[in-house]
């Protein structure tokens, strides 16, 4: 029982450790669980940017979706209006990028299955100039909230 438990215990530090490539490091990364048969899923994360350089975060692949873009949601009056984010979404040198709900994020588009709560799924993001970057995302509850609503994806 003690190896199970401590299996389990570094299996979630390793999900929660902070993916990097050269300047880009991605921390916090979840997603937020689906209903059966979702055709998209909504993924979070902050993308910090250390180098003196912009970089630009244009998407990314995973085994479980069709194709894994960069939106934004922004309100305009009742409206919510979601967007892709044409040309990547620019991280400045020596700052950050708040991949929040009610704001930028991935969409995970033409899901092959529901992403269940507690499993974790490797998404290999794409960035301009650090390449490709594989970050373990963690689905959590449909209702888990970190900076805003989002409860339309």
């Amino acid at each position: 029982m003690k190896i199970q438990v401590s299996i389990a215990f570094l299996a979630a530090l390793v999900a929660m450790a902070p993916a990097m490539a050269g300047p880009v490091s991605v921390d916090s990364p979840w997603l937020r669980e689906t209903a059966p048969g979702a055709k998209a899923g909504g993924g979070y994360a902050l993308i910090r940017n250390t180098g003196k350089a912009e970089d630009r975060l244009l998407g990314g692949r995973t085994a479980v979706a069709a194709s894994v873009d960069v939106h934004s949601m922004t309100m305009d009056g009742n409206i919510m209006r979601m967007r892709q984010v044409s040309g990547g979404l620019a991280i400045a040198p020596g700052g950050s990028v708040a991949l929040k709900p009610g704001g930028y994020h991935l969409m995970l588009m033409g899901l092959k299955r529901p992403l269940k709560q507690g499993e974790t799924v490797t998404i290999t993001l794409r960035f301009a100039k650090a390449g490709e970057v594989p970050v373990r995302f963690r689905v959590e509850p449909i209702d888990h909230q970190l900076g805003g609503g989002h409860g339309h994806h």
